[in-house]
């Protein structure tokens, strides 16, 4: 098993619960409803806020961004900021409370769409930058780079027959929330 990519991404929990609030804001809508209604049954369960267990939901979402976007590497991202699905990337508990990445049918498709490319090798090179050296210093990029193109040449000798998993941890205490996301292959 092979981990692609790794996301992270801490939320202040008070300041999302002002953004929540503001008249106009559109926080909301970016949550689906099975996500709200998850977050209010919580709230009440735990006597805390809505806005806690959102914001931890909220971190989730982000972190998968950032784990997507590290495991498509130098290819190119199939959303901006702007067009991302965001109520279709789901954080939602199981039957014990355990969170999961649930997607929507629209974003799954692209997700397996970039994983089937990078997996024929489509999309990625597994040669090594020559901005690389080990006997150079080229600082954090070169390292960085080096990473890419060492999980470019895992991907390409997976196939087409394993799929990728999304693990999420959520966590949140006192004023910040916290979600670390991993894109692995077994």
């Amino acid at each position: 098993m092979g981990t692609f990519g790794l996301g992270h991404d801490v939320v202040d929990v008070a300041a999302f619960a002002e953004q929540l609030s503001e008249p106009g804001s559109r926080m909301r809508s970016l949550f689906s409803v099975r996500e709200v209604r998850q977050a209010a049954d919580r709230a009440r369960l735990k006597n805390d806020d809505e806005a806690v267990h959102l914001s931890a939901k909220w971190a989730g979402k982000e972190a998968f961004l950032k784990a997507w976007c590290d495991y498509l590497g130098d290819a190119p991202y199939p959303f901006t900021l702007d067009n991302f699905p965001w109520p279709e990337i789901e954080i939602l508990d199981d039957s014990r409370g355990v969170p999961h990445v649930s997607l929507g049918k629209g974003t799954a498709s692209v997700f397996q769409t970039d994983y089937a490319n990078s997996a024929a090798g489509a999309r990625y090179s597994s040669a090594y930058s020559p901005a690389y050296s080990p006997a150079s210093d080229n600082g954090p990029y070169a390292v960085m780079q080096e990473r890419r193109n060492a999980r470019s040449a895992q991907r390409s000798a997976l196939g087409a027959g394993s799929m990728p998993h999304i693990h999420i941890s959520l966590s949140h205490d006192g004023p910040i929330a916290s979600a670390v996301v991993t894109i692995s292959v077994e």
